[in-house]
């Protein structure tokens, strides 16, 4: 499992926009910049629908208050799921990651069977601040296990992070 102070893996992403497959790089989306990432279970489902992404979004402008360049929602779903689910839920600033073939989250360590489910495989929940591609702070969620009969939502909430990332504010140059 990865932790604090580890590099996310290097994986490609195959995004869909504008009718085209596009791919980036973790490079791409992690290097240079302060981010936070939450992987979740899966696009549309009812915590994650309800709570984990609207309460990122609402927070969105606090977060870049705070220094954090961009938010990143991630999934083991497509891109077209994960385009669906953003329009779904008018997500207009945090980006969404679609990890349909599960590299970054395997890579990461919390690829979870959730068969018992009917999902196969999935990522566990987690979020982290992440600076320049390497982990600052994890927030998992307790109780990681294939099949795991509840699905937590405590420490990788929105406000968590938040509270976090107010304690760790990054100076400015000055321009």
């Amino acid at each position: 499992m990865r932790k604090e102070d580890f590099q996310v893996p290097q994986v490609q992403f195959v995004f869909r926009e504008n009718g085209e497959f596009v791919t980036r790089t973790t490079s791409e989306l992690f290097d240079n910049k302060r981010v936070v990432i939450f992987s979740l279970p899966g696009a549309f489902t009812p915590t994650c629908s309800a709570y984990q992404l609207p309460g990122f979004e609402e927070n969105y402008d606090e977060f870049a208050a705070l220094g954090i360049d961009a938010i990143y929602c991630l999934a083991v779903n497509d891109g077209f799921v994960m385009n669906a689910w953003a329009q779904d839920q008018n997500i207009e600033k945090v980006k969404l990651i679609p990890d349909g073939n599960a590299y970054f989250t395997r890579s990461m360590g919390y690829l979870v069977n959730k068969s018992n489910l009917g999902f196969g495989q999935r990522s566990w929940r987690y979020a982290a601040v992440v600076d320049n591609g390497i982990i600052e702070k994890l927030f998992l969620e307790d109780g990681f296990r294939d099949n795991a009969d509840t699905d937590p939502y405590e420490v990788s909430t929105p406000e968590n992070v938040l509270e976090y990332v107010k304690t760790t504010v990054r100076e400015t140059a000055p321009v």
